[in-house]
């Protein structure tokens, strides 16, 4: 079997094991490449990547994979905030272990999320992002009149355009690119002016963040959806004297007892637009070394780059 991982040598398919183990089995039909896999790739791992992903079982049953790993037990599960499970074994398919990127993988079976009418397995790994997207939205609690504004073109920024748009509000976008700019117009962006109650961070660079505090209206909030490491270089003078609140959010969860998972799916399966302007190329499994180029190089016009199996 094939899976992509890295090396001394740079990004490659290698040959893997047939995975086993308890679970449902799923030829993986579309994995896309995030950012984070591309800030994976410049270090060394011996796990294959992939958390973005969406396969069909041996019943033919097509799915979307929730690549949380957690105990339903805990405190934090029970609340339905299951990405914060504080079980040991709590984690991510495809960031230090193995994920989606591959010919075939077992899950545990309550990852799995049913493809809706109208969203093909094709496009289905965008419901990982749009899920973190649909989370950042709900974590920014926006009250009705509030004005909200993204930072960040790339596909979360995009989608997280998409999921505010989807839950009523009107949403402008700050991106860096023409093309980025373009693809959120097409989502009903419109553009940025200041003065925002409520601005989500979608680049997760210091230069995004510090577009964040400048936006961002005296008693303002700012969601960081971008992952930073180790620290977050949050602007200190200006913050403080806008008095501006910060909000975590990752991955997702549940929201009165839904999946927000579900939820994003249902959002890609309603309008087919968003997965044709958030998708921009794809490879077989077998480029994959050429797609996480592409990839990385976000001024040539790459938004989500999805590689199939």
């Amino acid at each position: 079997m094939r899976a992509v991982r890295n090396s001394a040598e740079g990004i490659s398919v290698v040959a893997v094991d047939e995975p086993t183990g308890a679970g449902v089995r799923l030829e993986v039909t579309s994995v896309g490449i995030c950012g984070s896999d591309v800030n994976l790739a410049a270090g060394l791992g011996g796990f294959t990547y992939g958390h973005e992903f969406a396969g069909v079982a041996a019943d033919g049953r097509e799915y979307a994979v929730e690549p949380n790993i957690h105990c339903g037990r805990c405190e934090q599960c029970r609340l339905g905030a299951t990405q914060r499970c504080t079980d040991a074994g709590h984690g991510f398919l495809g960031v230090y272990q193995d994920g989606g990127m591959c010919d075939a993988i077992v899950v545990p079976d309550y990852t799995l999320a049913p493809l809706p009418t109208g969203l093909p397995g094709r496009d289905a790994c965008l419901v990982e992002p749009a899920s973190v997207a649909w989370h950042g939205v709900q974590r920014a609690a926006l009250a009705p009149g509030e004005r909200l504004a993204v930072v960040g073109g790339g596909s979360i920024g995009l989608l997280t355009v998409a999921a505010s748009r989807r839950m009523g509000f009107q949403v402008d976008l700050a991106a860096r690119h023409p093309h980025q700019a373009a693809a959120g117009e097409r989502l009903g962006a419109g553009s940025v002016d200041g003065g925002y109650n409520v601005v989500i961070d979608a680049a997760g660079s210091e230069a995004g963040l510090a577009r964040c505090v400048e936006l961002a209206r005296p008693g303002g909030r700012v969601v960081l959806l971008g992952v930073y490491q180790p620290t977050i270089p949050v602007p200190g003078m200006i913050s403080l004297v806008k008095e501006l609140s910060f909000v975590n959010a990752v991955a997702c969860g549940r929201r009165d007892g839904v999946r927000e998972f579900e939820r994003a799916a249902a959002m890609l399966a309603e309008n087919p637009g968003i997965s044709s302007t958030v998708i921009t190329h794809r490879f077989p499994l077998a480029d994959a070394a050429e797609a996480f180029r592409v990839a990385g190089d976000r001024s040539a016009g790459a938004i989500k780059v999805v590689l199939h199996p």
